[in-house]
């Protein structure tokens, strides 16, 4: 296998169609929402790498505090001779367990929508681990993934706490998918972000700065830039909300006047109410049996839990039973 190599299985057009399907729906249901994927334009992810360097923003340092602490201890476990990383973005936070899976590891397999990203943290990783092997996806993971054949022991990292971005039903459906890619002696290394208070929680989704605030935004230039959208997000204020029933914090942009929003590309006109909300994130947060309870509805056995010091974050070990 050649040091980085890159494979597509999303359709080129895929990208386009998604967000086309997921504006049409999510602007005329009510209450009205869109999924947070579209966020992450390259406006959108610089706002987001901003986010993570915030005070509020725990969930980033406590992640990594827990990779440092414990990459080789996962090592030790896994043995895993290929790394397969979800959503893997710039695979920043991937490096220490690459690391400490060094030399038994063979193979990276970094999976993502972007190419751009793909292809820029392959060839840095290539450069900077000469004997590692690169195999990038364009794919998403949420609509069925076909891994390439690779030896094993695997070791699938769904990091970030990005799990909380789905539904209930919808991690159901990743756990099953999850489970369907391990074979015996494979694992599953997944991040959560722990309940805690809400002034915590509510901080971390709305800085003093307005970072977050500009991030939530930018959905609205993905929409005017992509499909002709007229939207003004300075006709929309940023709200984050924790749901103490559902134990996941709710970000939304509130409409400050009645308007409408003309959407040509869609032949689409979507009115607001003064007042009203769309609905832009949801981030779930976790304790310890929900975790266990979720995992083990799709056959996953949680063998290991670990958080930072301050139990703000959790990573879980889990293999197929």
């Amino acid at each position: 296998m050649s040091p980085y190599r890159l494979s597509r299985t999303l359709p080129a057009d895929a990208t386009a169609a998604a967000l086309r399907a997921d504006v049409s729906h999510g602007l005329t249901c009510s209450p009205k929402q869109l999924p947070p994927k579209w966020f992450y334009d390259a406006r959108g992810s610089e706002l987001f790498e901003r986010i993570t360097e915030l005070p509020e923003y725990y969930p980033t340092r406590a992640e990594r505090e827990i990779l440092i602490e414990r990459a080789s201890e996962i090592a030790s476990l896994t043995r895993a001779r290929t790394l397969v990383e979800l959503g893997s973005g710039s695979s920043a936070k991937t490096r220490h367990l690459i690391e400490a899976l060094l030399p038994e590891l063979a193979v990276y397999v970094p999976v993502d929508v972007s190419e751009s990203a793909l292809d820029q943290a392959g060839n840095a990783l290539v450069v900077e681990h000469p004997g590692l092997a690169v195999h990038a996806l364009v794919a998403d993971f949420q609509a069925g993934l076909a891994l390439p054949e690779t030896p094993g022991p695997r070791l699938v990292a769904f990091l970030g706490g990005t799990i909380g971005n789905l539904l209930p039903e919808e991690r159901a459906v990743f756990h099953a998918s999850v489970a369907e890619l391990l074979s015996p002696g494979d694992a599953l290394l997944l991040g959560t972000d722990l309940v805690k208070d809400e002034a915590t929680l509510v901080a971390a989704y709305d800085d003093a700065q307005g970072v977050t605030a500009a991030f939530n935004k930018n959905v609205l230039s993905v929409l005017n830039r992509e499909l002709g959208a007229d939207f003004d997000p300075a006709d929309f204020d940023h709200v984050a909300l924790w749901d103490s029933e559902h134990e996941w914090i709710e970000m939304r942009l509130r409409a400050r006047t009645e308007l409408t929003a003309k959407i040509p590309a869609l032949d689409l006109a979507v009115h607001f109410a003064a007042g009203e909300e769309l609905r832009t994130e949801v981030s779930a947060k976790f304790r310890w049996e929900r975790v266990r309870a979720e995992l083990a509805a799709a056959e996953l056995d949680l063998r290991q839990w670990w958080t930072d010091s301050a139990g703000r974050f959790a990573l879980s070990l889990a293999v197929r039973l």
